[in-house]
């Protein structure tokens, strides 16, 4: 789907941030996108690795947060919905748009993910959209990766990107994680009677693939695929990276918070 064109912005960040400035990073995109009317898209990584819960995911009963501790693991809450990520090496992405120009959040997630499937298929990927199931995954139902939601990305073996998203007034924000290579078996270990969850139905791209798929290799994948797709696509000048790092700076407290973290 060509869509609607637009202006376009695109920010590779290649060198990783903890979880608290990732997520407060992706909250200020949809202020952009609400503010100037353009579209957002952001590639990154996380430094150190990180657990991040969806927004209403009742994690302080499905999580170990005693084993975290000791583990000395990184948390956050996403501003997004869905169930737990665990984001090592991986590739994630963060597209912030106008509603108006995408239709439903339904019609906005399954568009998305066409684009960046066929970024994958570029890569040898046989990557496709999952079709709708007959019924949807709770918030209790485990990891992200334990169940493929319609219109995500699936490739031979199973899922290898899950997202979720935020609307707020006449923008929305979409994130995912693409796996590169870690599995998501750490969120199933995390959790409280693990024994008694599924298994995740992950598929990195290193194993669908039989090689290393590197961030570089999936972040230009991903921007060949962007031409001709609403663009077109440019990257992002110096003012916008320093209004997307000042409207960071509004929310970093609230993603730094455990209060915030374990409120559900």
């Amino acid at each position: 789907m060509i869509g609607q064109a637009m202006r376009c912005h695109v920010l590779v960040e290649a060198g990783g941030e903890p979880g608290w400035r990732n997520m407060a990073l992706d909250r200020a995109l949809l202020d952009l996108a609400t503010e100037d009317g353009g579209a957002y898209l952001r590639l990154y990584r996380w430094q150190p690795h990180c657990l991040s819960f969806g927004r209403n995911e009742p994690a302080t009963r499905r999580y170990d947060r005693e084993r975290i501790r000791r583990l000395g693991l990184s948390v956050v809450r996403r501003p997004t919905g869905g169930r737990a990520v665990w984001h090592a090496r991986e590739l994630t992405y963060a597209m912030a748009a106008p509603t108006a120009k995408f239709g439903t959040l339904k019609e906005a997630y399954q568009e998305i993910h066409g684009v960046l499937a066929e970024a994958l298929a570029r890569l040898g990927a046989a990557a496709s959209l999952a079709p709708s199931p007959r019924g949807s995954a709770g918030l209790d139902a485990g990891p992200c990766f334990a169940h493929p939601a319609g219109g995500e990305i699936m490739v031979t073996k199973g899922k290898v990107v899950g997202s979720a998203q935020l609307r707020q007034g006449e923008a929305f924000l979409q994130h995912g994680s693409i796996l590169l290579e870690d599995s998501q078996e750490t969120v199933r270990e995390l959790l409280l009677g693990a024994d008694r969850a599924p298994s995740t139905r992950d598929t990195p791209l290193s194993a669908e693939l039989g090689r290393r798929v590197s961030f570089d290799e999936v972040a230009e994948a991903i921007h060949s695929a962007l031409a001709g797709w609403r663009g077109p696509w440019t990257a992002a000048d110096g003012a916008r990276t320093r209004r997307l790092r000042a409207s960071a700076e509004r929310y970093t407290g609230q993603f730094r918070d455990e209060a915030w973290t374990w409120s559900r």
